[in-house]
């Protein structure tokens, strides 16, 4: 991931943190009830890591929330351009090109 973080990574995190702090929680409490190295749970809070969906369901358990809560509002568009899907109804639009096997 790039040193400046997505947006959606940056939405992702500040409400990990907030939710962490509404429930009293240092960074090292959270990461051992998620069961997280504290590294990789800081990197998620400062919106430079890319947790899987069992990374998160793991947040959401420790922090005694729905993972919708994490998730709920991040769309597509909040993706970095270069990382930004289309839909399928663009494929044909969007088709990459074979390349020449000389």
């Amino acid at each position: 991931m790039d040193d400046v973080p997505a947006h959606a990574s940056r939405i992702l995190g500040d409400r990990i943190v907030g939710i962490r702090t509404r429930a009293s929680l240092s960074a090292s409490a959270l990461a051992e009830c998620a069961d997280l190295d504290l590294s990789h749970l800081q990197r998620i809070e400062k919106g430079t890591g890319n947790p899987t969906l069992f990374t998160l369901l793991q947040l959401a358990e420790a922090l005694e929330v729905d993972v919708e809560e994490l998730v709920t509002g991040i769309r597509a568009a909040d993706l970095p351009e270069r990382h930004r899907p289309y839909r399928h109804s663009d494929r044909e639009r969007y088709r990459r090109r074979p390349r020449d096997r000389a």
